[in-house]
């Protein structure tokens, strides 16, 4: 027993190692980076990984799972209306919903929580689960499942000029690009496939510390790896301001720093801060400093700060740390404080928003990001609705 502790315990530092090794130079680089006395724009989107079905042991049947969404939309249309950035925005999760899950009655509830303003929907889906996953059937699903999204129900986005549907990504079990050996995935050359489906941008990192992190952390960056071979995104390089477009899928992570002291007790005892909205993370405001102090920019434009958060909407411990009243609470006095101090002000944006701002400072926009929320790309659902 304790020599299968200690391999275990080998085994997860193994795979840590890559990232922990250039985290304290990745600090140091965020220090320098940020400009004193510069007010900030706070760029907020939280990628819910949004499986109605989910219970610990079983996907729950269609009624149950509708009766939950139901509810959800309750709960989310109430923090939607109490807690607005400092555009007027309301506060609302992306709803990556998973593609091997797909239900029709769900998703035309989810269309008209989009429709609403409560979330926009993106692509979520674990594969190769029971045995590895092929690139043909990968291909096939994603196709088949963003033209359902954008065709039956109106989601998705599309680029000026063209009719293509763009989606973002989030990967089931993190195994992003065959990044977990073979399980949860199987298909080397997804990210290939993922860029040729019209995926715009990943969320799925970080992941740490399970062994599908990569060594490239608290960044915007554009993958330098062979989109055809496993794991691309291992390697890349941080997009800056005009510094041409990068290749897509862009990536996009989400803070990944420590939090050295219980905020609790006050007594040291380090643990891993990945912007999840969970009840063990809790809600002290310090976590917000801590996701700002990541320094998750576009290289030049240091004022605006992304911070991709996560969570699991039916996680029923969770719903309230990051949909519910503790959710309310927590937003609506982040917003305040930025107000109140001048120090930074708050936007909420979706996955779509998020990778329109970073395409906007790429491009060399600068001042309120809230220009800039349709950049590059906008919803199928506001297009259609503005030819009737």
């Amino acid at each position: 027993m304790d020599q299968l502790v200690q391999e275990t315990f080998i085994d997860k530092l193994r795979w840590n190692l890559p990232w922990l090794t250039r985290y304290p130079l990745n600090r140091v680089k965020a220090m320098l980076g940020t400009q004193l006395f510069e007010r900030k724009r706070l760029i907020v989107s939280v990628a819910n990984h949004f499986e109605p079905g989910w219970a610990p042991n079983e996907i729950l049947d269609r009624k149950t799972q509708a009766a939950r969404l139901k509810e959800y939309v309750k709960t989310a249309r109430d923090i939607g209306d109490s807690v607005r950035d400092s555009d007027g925005t309301k506060f609302r999760h992306t709803n990556f919903y998973p593609a091997e899950q797909y239900d029709a009655e769900l998703l035309d509830m989810m269309a008209d929580m989009q429709a609403e303003g409560l979330g926009e929907v993106e692509v979520h889906l674990h594969h190769g689960v029971a045995r590895p996953d092929n690139a043909d059937d990968l291909r096939a699903m994603l196709s088949e499942f963003r033209d359902i999204l954008a065709q039956r129900h109106q989601c998705l986005s599309v680029e000026a000029g063209s009719d293509q549907p763009r989606y973002a990504f989030v990967h089931g079990n993190l195994a992003l690009a065959n990044s977990c050996n073979g399980k949860y995935c199987g298909v080397d050359n997804e990210m290939a496939i993922l860029r040729d489906t019209g995926c715009y941008a990943d969320m799925t990192m970080p992941s740490a510390p399970d062994k599908t992190q990569v060594p490239m952390i608290n960044s915007i960056y554009e993958y330098t790896g062979d989109p055809e071979c496993a794991v691309p995104h291992r390697k890349g390089r941080r997009v800056g301001v005009r510094e041409g477009r990068p290749q897509l899928p862009l990536m996009i992570t989400g803070p990944l720093v420590f939090e050295w002291i219980d905020p609790a007790r006050g007594y040291p005892r380090p643990r891993i801060d990945d912007g999840s909205l969970t009840a063990a993370l809790g809600h002290d405001m310090s976590r917000i400093r801590r996701w700002q102090s990541a320094g998750i920019t576009v290289d030049g434009r240091s004022d605006w700060v992304f911070i991709k958060l996560y969570c699991h909407g039916f996680f029923d411990d969770d719903q309230s740390a990051c949909i519910g009243e503790d959710a309310k609470r927590f937003f609506g006095q982040m917003v305040e404080d930025g107000e109140r101090t001048g120090r930074y002000t708050t936007h909420f944006v979706s996955a779509r928003e998020m990778y329109n701002l970073a395409m906007a400072a790429i491009d060399g926009k600068s001042g309120d990001p809230n220009e800039y929320r349709d950049h590059l790309l906008t919803p199928i659902m506001r297009k259609a609705a503005m030819k009737v």
